[in-house]
This record gives C-alpha cells, structure tokens and sequence, in this order.
C-alpha cells in the first residue's frame, strides 16, 4: 500500500470513531456516512488538499455536511 492509501484509511478511522461516540452512530451507520459524503470525495481527490489536514478539520467539515443535511 502506499502513504495516500494509508492516509486515507487513518482518517476513516478517526472520523468513524468520533462520529460513533460523538453521534452514537454504529460502525456501519459511520461508515456509510462517510463513504457517502462530499467530505470523502474531496479527502480522496488529491487536488483539493483535504487529505492533508488534521482528523478534527476533516471531522468538522463532515460533521458540518451532516448537519446541514448537505450528504452526497
């Protein structure tokens, strides 16, 4: 696997795991979220430079689509 890869399965952990303490969600219910969401896509797309910030950064952007009812 290469670093990108490794990256962006760091940051699904760490956003899976507030998302089910913060919003009581179950692990499915978590990742389905953030599979789903505007938030991964730009997480993924290197262009947009979101893999390069901070687990809470990226968890506010997702938790701020979430809330708004804003999910891809």
């Amino acid at each position: 696997m290469n670093d990108e890869l490794f990256a962006i399965e760091d940051i699904t952990v760490a956003l899976a795991t507030r998302l089910m303490e913060e919003k009581g969600m179950d692990m499915i219910d978590a990742l389905d979220a953030i599979y789903n969401s505007d938030t991964f896509a730009k997480v993924v797309d290197k262009s947009t430079g979101l893999m390069c910030q901070s687990d809470a950064y990226i968890y506010d952007y997702l938790n701020h689509e979430i809330e708004t009812g804003k999910m891809g």
